[in-house]
């Protein structure tokens, strides 16, 4: 672990009031357009599959109509799968392998699943570089009845509607160097407390749910990522980002509790995915390959299964 690292914002040991929100809020600037490089794609996709609007978000820094993408034919007898990116609309890879996905690959899985894919769920978090929403709310913690973050809400309450079992979801994250040069430092700063940063592990691996871990769910995508990118190697201890491997490049966390986006549904299938975009080994384009390879390794071991059983 590196040593702490105090951020500028904020007094040591006193979490963040209405003030110090304001100031960090009053920092952030729009570095790359949502509209350009999301929602233009989205409205290209409209003659293959069905996009709907599921919601509005407006803040004093920015309004964003949000997406949802699905088959066009759907099938009530088939499997629903769900993918999310841009839940923290930083991670680039995220969002964009979500549309690779939608571009590339999935029409060929839509006689055998129906398919929802909420391409950018933080729009300003994407258009900003950020982790947080314009309130300082993380929406991968809130995906909580009532959590007041509509980030996390919407693409729930979108699910409900659609009142279908839900089999897969597959939510696409990258851990950048930024987690500890900005992101760790401002929530320990946000919530009053002591910031240790972490050894940011290079290359792919993935956050099973600890409820539903499905090991040889999480090894097949481990596998069809493994033949596009490098998987990430345990640091000395044996762990990810702190917490140990529960196998080759898997670890897994409690999802519901913690209010994260992989545990918004009760899908059996459930897995986050975590690319190192800084890693010397990589580059952009190839994160978000294996974005997508790690949705069809996941639909692939899900058809699989369903036909053996």
């Amino acid at each position: 672990m590196a040593d702490e690292f105090v951020y500028h914002i904020g007094t040591k040991g006193q979490p963040w009031g209405a003030e110090e929100k304001q100031q960090w809020l009053s920092e952030q600037h729009k570095k790359r357009s949502y509209v350009d490089d999301v929602v233009t794609a989205i409205d290209a996709l409209k003659e293959q599959f069905t996009v709907e609007c599921y919601g509005h978000l407006e803040y004093a820094v920015g309004q964003y109509d949000l997406f949802v993408v699905k088959s066009r034919q759907w099938h009530p007898e088939l499997p629903t799968i769900v993918v999310t990116g841009g839940v923290h609309g930083y991670e680039t890879s995220g969002v964009h392998g979500a549309l690779r996905f939608l571009q590339t690959t999935a029409a060929a899985y839509e006689d055998q699943v129906n398919i929802v894919v909420f391409p950018c769920l933080s729009p300003w978090g994407y258009e900003t570089i950020n982790r947080w929403n314009p309130t300082a709310a993380d929406p991968n913690r809130s995906f909580k009845e009532g959590s007041g973050v509509l980030e996390s809400e919407l693409p729930m309450q979108y699910l409900a509607r659609l009142k279908t079992p839900i089999a897969m979801h597959v939510d696409l994250h990258e851990t950048t160097d930024t987690d500890n040069s900005e992101f760790r430092p401002a929530l320990a700063a946000k919530e009053g407390t002591v910031n240790t940063n972490w050894n940011i592990p290079d290359g792919f691996y993935l956050v099973g749910d600890a409820d539903r871990a499905e090991a040889d769910f999480q090894a097949a995508i481990i596998r069809s990522v493994g033949a596009i990118t490098h998987i990430a190697e345990p640091d000395d201890q044996g762990n990810f980002i702190g917490v140990p491997m529960e196998q080759a490049g898997v670890i897994n966390y409690a999802a519901k509790p913690l209010g994260l986006c992989m545990g918004m549904t009760n899908a059996a299938y459930v897995t986050t995915t975590e690319v190192y975009p800084d890693s010397p080994k990589t580059n952009p384009e190839e994160c978000i390959v294996a974005q997508v390879a790690a949705i069809t390794g996941g639909l692939d071991y899900l058809l699989s299964k369903q036909s053996r059983d």
